[in-house]
């Protein structure tokens, strides 16, 4: 059997990283670990830095966002349409979490972030080119990408609002919190990018998109089955 050149390797490499992330364990959800419960609980009051590595480790972390972002960022050749969309995303989700938060808007956790499975399933079918066939016209994709981005900071606020003991410092601290999701998304799209050029540069990048955007669809489709067992369940208790 010849051997894979490096950028058939960073691709499956790519794919396996964010296949791995779906099965991480409780420290890898998409809520707050129990360590940053802690820290939380036990620090009222302003705490920029260390909201800060909240926010980073939240989206290093969070394997919804970095599949949403693997899809959004699947066709994008030029760093100016990844600058776009990222910002896009960016702008959706800190404004969810930060009025989520601040205004105390409640939501079922469950139903969140099945939406926010869903969004992945969303993505692979538009890389796949599955909405004008079905639908007869091209949904906008900036517009969707913004939409969901409110999705993912709402499921985040959910999850701090059961955190809070105290709102004093709260606004500065969320303020932190955000800059950091925004450093951490910057280490893991840089790593991302990085991978899927030298993806794309190989041969096996063209015959291997139907598989790896299919791959991220039964990913979304996990999240989301996940998620809308917990809401039953929660509503059999």
């Amino acid at each position: 059997m010849p051997k894979l050149r490096f950028p058939v390797r960073a691709g499956a490499m790519l794919v396996a990283v964010l296949l791995m992330t779906i099965f991480a364990g409780d420290a890898m959800a998409h809520g707050v670990a129990e360590g940053d419960k802690a820290f939380i609980r036990a620090n009222p009051g302003v705490n920029i830095i260390p909201y800060i590595y909240l926010g980073a480790k939240h989206m290093v972390t969070g394997y919804d966002h970095l599949l949403f972002l693997f899809g959004v960022i699947f066709f994008l050749y030029r760093l100016r349409d990844v600058w776009t969309y990222v910002t896009l995303f960016a702008i959706g989700h800190s404004t969810t979490l930060l009025i989520g938060v601040m205004f105390n808007l409640h939501a079922n956790p469950f139903v969140i972030d099945a939406i926010i499975g869903l969004s992945v399933v969303y993505k692979a079918l538009d890389n796949l080119g599955a909405f004008p066939t079905v639908l007869g016209f091209q949904p906008n994709q900036k517009a969707a990408v913004l939409i969901f981005g409110f999705f993912h900071g709402f499921g985040l606020a959910t999850k701090v609002q059961d955190l809070i003991t105290s709102r004093d410092g709260l606004l500065a601290n969320l303020i932190s919190f955000n800059v950091g999701v925004e450093t951490g998304q910057v280490i893991a799209l840089s790593f991302i990018l990085i991978l899927m050029t030298l993806w794309r540069r190989s041969a096996s990048f063209n015959r291997n998109v139907v598989v790896a955007n299919a791959i991220i669809m039964c990913a979304g489709m996990v999240l989301t089955g996940y998620q809308i067992a917990g809401f039953f369940s929660e509503k059999a208790l």
